[in-house]
């Protein structure tokens, strides 16, 4: 280890840094490095923020937002965001994660999504204090050769390192030559951007750390790279997603919003505290102490569904919610723990309700179905259906019950 760490690893940061320091770790999964981060926090100027987002999709929910809220945290400390909306890389298609090529948006999509993008985002950030900027900028003007340039500051070895590109060629599965450009141009905007500090999702690691080597290769201080952890969606097991519809979107209406909240579990309620609360972590602490010591959970999740609910819509939509969640749901109409499931239809538009709650598991099967329908004992969103031949429009998310005791938020996609 050099003097130069040693010295930073002793000293007594200023109460400022150490405040900021500490903000900067809250939630996040790893730092890359923490002594780059010291020494840079230690030169007292505006850092240079980024985090990219190729417009893949119109909309984002809560799990895109964690990212966003350590965002808003840094520009609270007077550094400068800057938000890359990866109009050029959304035509390449990024491999994260894939066990297949991503088909590329065209051109049309993509800038119709990050318009959407734009406006979304402003619901956490300060759009006075954060600056967007589009990567086709400069890497539509790099031409082939510069391209040829850019790759040859990498090799395939380094490449298949990736776990999804490893995985993907020990199985033999087809990997396009434009998927290994795609971390190094998502690395080369650091180096156009000249990057203090890169923000992204633990999916996001091998894409950070690229930038960090070029930015080595191009005479630059490198970027501190920070991951934060991959938000897990209602279901309480995987992460959010619209395409498992354990998802909050951050457009969704304010009753929705404040009741998918109220239904996660209460252990998760604590790492959703952590990554999505403005709280302060002693304001968390203090409020986890008090359920320990007998604070009712419910109380402290009626707490983060407002502060949820009032940052995408307003305190007074919030309140209006919390009174029709507790004349809905806490008056022993409907549980708080109520189960979210998605089920696939394929080729259809619509599917028949007793098929429905058989496939849901909330009957033995379409004949039990039938009669607790023509018995008055199913209700969709709180109405009573009493047609056997009720059919579900496909795209829809409703409450089902049957009988008393059974209801679940059922999601039909295809």
């Amino acid at each position: 280890m050099s003097t130069e760490l040693k010295e930073i690893e002793t000293l007594t940061l200023p109460p400022e840094i150490q405040k900021q320091l500490e903000e900067i770790r809250r939630g996040t999964e790893a730092i890359y490095s923490e002594q780059d981060l010291i020494k840079k926090l230690l030169e007292k100027r505006p850092l240079i923020v980024k985090l990219g987002a190729d417009p893949t999709a119109p909309d984002i929910h809560l799990g895109h937002t964690v990212v966003l809220n350590k965002l808003r945290a840094l520009q609270n400390y007077g550094h400068q965001v800057q938000f890359l909306i990866g109009d050029f890389t959304a035509t390449v298609g990024d491999p994260s994660g894939r066990s297949a090529t991503r088909p590329p948006l065209t051109r049309e999509q993509v800038l119709a999504n990050a318009k959407t993008y734009q406006e979304q985002i402003f619901k956490i950030l300060d759009p006075e204090k954060t600056k967007i900027v589009f990567n086709s900028d400069w890497l539509g003007k790099l031409g082939t050769e510069g391209v040829l340039r850019l790759a040859s500051q990498s090799t395939v070895a380094r490449m298949l390192e990736r776990d999804d590109f490893n995985k993907r060629y020990n199985n033999n599965q087809p990997i396009a030559i434009h998927e290994f450009l795609y971390p190094l141009f998502q690395g080369y905007d650091s180096v156009e951007m000249k990057a203090d500090i890169e923000l992204g999702g633990t999916d996001q690691t091998f894409n950070l750390l690229m930038g960090r080597e070029l930015q080595k290769s191009y005479n630059q201080a490198q970027q501190v790279c920070i991951t934060l952890p991959l938000l897990v969606g209602l279901d309480g097991e995987k992460k959010m997603s619209k395409s498992l519809g354990n998802y909050i979107g951050v457009t969704d209406p304010a009753n929705e919003m404040y009741a998918k909240v109220m239904s996660i579990s209460d252990d998760l309620m604590w790492d959703w505290y952590t990554l999505l609360s403005f709280k302060s972590l002693e304001e968390i602490a203090t409020l986890k102490e008090k359920v320990a010591q007998g604070m009712n959970p419910r109380d402290a999740k009626v707490e983060l569904a407002l502060e949820i609910t009032a940052r995408f819509h307003s305190e007074e939509l919030a309140l209006a919610a919390k009174e029709e969640f507790t004349n809905r749901f806490a008056k022993g109409q409907l549980p708080t723990d109520l189960e979210e499931l998605t089920l696939t239809i394929a080729d259809q538009d619509d599917y028949p309700l007793a098929n429905l709650l058989k496939d849901a598991q909330m009957v033995a099967s379409t004949s039990e179905a039938y009669r607790n329908i023509e018995g008055n004992g199913v209700s969709i969103d709180g109405e009573k259906v009493t047609d056997k031949k009720h059919r579900v429009a496909v795209g829809t998310t409703a409450v089902y019950q049957v009988g008393k005791r059974k209801f679940k938020r059922i999601t039909l996609t295809k």
